[in-house]
């Protein structure tokens, strides 16, 4: 860029140089010829030629100098637009962004996430204790029957038939006088006596309690 100011400033800094090697040249020719009157003019001349050329050197360099300043300048002025530009744009984010809000957001966000969380424990565990339920029913259920089994007592028509509460064992008595008087059926099970009746509604009972 400074070379280009040169050449625009000075258009002879081209030119000058070739000027001195012809007007070296004519020394050297008039100095053979014997005239030393015009030598002497030439070489004045070329002291003068050569003394502006020292000169338009300094200028040249002078010039490059301010260019180059002129450049730092301009960069140090563009980075600091730039910066400043920068600033600008950081703060209106940080206006749009707004931390506080963000952090109540987030911490909106923590309380809701704990409540959700306890929630599906909840009905986690709800689910657990149901399923454990539904479990020790079917156990019981199973070791009712078990048991029942065990004493040959047929579990649809004894506790289809069997009252509420304690059986009285006069009325038991009386049922099984009846069942012995009458033709006994072949393949026919004998009914159960009051003792046995009595164990079955303790069993049933504690069963009940598990």
């Amino acid at each position: 860029m400074a070379c280009v100011y040169c050449i625009v400033l000075f258009p002879n800094a081209v030119v000058v140089p070739f000027q001195e090697k012809k007007l070296v040249a004519e020394i050297k020719k008039t100095a053979k010829t014997g005239n030393e009157a015009a030598t002497k003019i030439l070489a004045r001349q070329l002291v003068r030629l050569r003394q502006q050329i020292v000169n338009l050197q300094g200028t040249r360099a002078q010039i490059r100098g301010v260019a180059t300043h002129t450049q730092a300048m301009y960069a140090g002025t563009s980075i600091s637009a730039g910066m400043k530009g920068a600033s600008k744009a950081m703060a209106a984010m940080n206006k749009q962004l707004e931390p506080a809000k963000q952090m109540k957001q987030m911490r909106e966000f923590q309380k809701q996430s704990s409540q959700l969380d306890m929630t599906l424990e909840m009905m986690s565990d709800a689910i657990d204790e149901t399923l454990d339920k539904d479990e020790a029913e079917e156990e019981t259920e199973e070791l009712t029957n078990q048991v029942l089994d065990e004493i040959g007592v047929d579990v649809a028509s004894q506790l289809s038939s069997a009252p509420k509460g304690r059986i009285g064992a006069s009325n038991k008595k009386a049922e099984n006088n009846q069942a012995r008087n009458a033709a006994p059926a072949k393949n026919v099970a004998p009914e159960p006596n009051a003792a046995e009746v009595d164990d079955l509604e303790r069993r049933l009972a504690s069963l009940r309690r598990i």
